[in-house]
């Protein structure tokens, strides 16, 4: 059981040949491992508690724990370690990231948003600008990376099991494997879940968070700590908005009162309307990741 989100992890399969098990005790597991990233690599062997069933306080309401047998500090000592591990594994990330000119996107949301109609029309509409290439987070089935495959695009499917969210470690794997060009956009496709998400950082430029007309608009304020993680918060399937009941102008306000600096488009994937916007969104994000790149090189 993983104490930041409350999931029990099974066996992390990456494609190619890549696999990472998780032999449970009561409280964690442990695994050792060589991980490389192209230029650089570290090497680690160590006990990973994850226990988890504590949930995340960034001073939007009071944080609880619920799990037999261990006490707030002990749940909170767990919780501490697991994310400075995984902030360890980030930090190669980002490095990597930086020193290859990569601008990377964790696309978060629940099931059904529209992440990977929205990552296909992306890669249509956009593929004469700038590489792209995805690594896409499910628990079974490399279905989305088929999708993205199809369209010409490099994709690594990590399938987590259980598990409800991608982690830096994986993604760090997943990137020996996949080998995006330099100066390049990767996306992140994370496994469809608004709660547990926002706690792992994967060494991404930006978490982008999804959310289609058709969840409702309260979702914010339902699940404050993702878009207040977020940088930018994507309103998809507008071309249902005649259709259903959803009351945008309330949900962008929710997600204003969560995040006063969260920007929001509004497009729909299927239809493109709205396509551009996000397009130089992505261009002027890629723009300043260049310059960093540049002035290291």
């Amino acid at each position: 059981m993983c104490t930041v989100c409350g999931c029990s992890e099974g066996e992390t399969k990456i494609e190619h040949g890549h696999s990472h098990s998780h032999e449970h005790d009561e409280h964690g597991h442990s695994h050792g491992h060589e991980h490389h990233h192209g230029e650089h690599d570290h090497s680690h062997s160590h006990e990973h508690h994850h226990d988890h069933g504590h949930t995340h306080d960034y001073g939007l309401g009071p944080a609880h724990a619920h799990a037999p047998g261990l006490s707030q500090a002990r749940m909170v000592r767990i919780e501490q370690d697991i994310l400075s591990k995984n902030n360890q594994y980030a930090a190669a990330n980002r490095d990597y990231f930086s020193r290859h000119g990569l601008l990377a996107l964790n696309l978060v949301s629940s099931p059904g948003s529209g992440k990977t109609t929205l990552l296909t029309k992306t890669i249509d509409l956009a593929r004469a600008e700038f590489e792209m290439s995805v690594i896409e987070g499910d628990q079974q089935t490399s279905h989305d990376a088929e999708r993205i495959r199809a369209t010409g695009a490099k994709a690594l499917q990590i399938n987590t099991g259980k598990g409800c969210h991608l982690d830096a470690h994986m993604v760090g794997h997943a990137l020996e494997n996949l080998m995006p060009e330099d100066q390049s956009v990767l996306f992140i496709e994370n496994v469809g879940n608004l709660v547990c998400p926002a706690g792992f950082d994967l060494g991404e430029a930006h978490k982008v968070a999804i959310l289609s007309v058709t969840e409702g608009e309260d979702k914010p304020l339902k699940y404050p700590d993702m878009f207040h993680a977020a940088d930018l918060m994507i309103l998809n399937k507008i071309d249902l908005l005649p259709y259903v009941d959803f009351n945008l102008e309330q949900c962008i306000q929710y997600a204003k009162q969560v995040n006063p600096r969260i920007k929001i488009l509004q497009l729909s994937a299927k239809t493109g309307a709205g396509m551009d916007s996000w397009i130089q969104w992505i261009k002027a994000s890629r723009a300043v990741q260049l310059i960093d790149y540049a002035e290291t090189h």
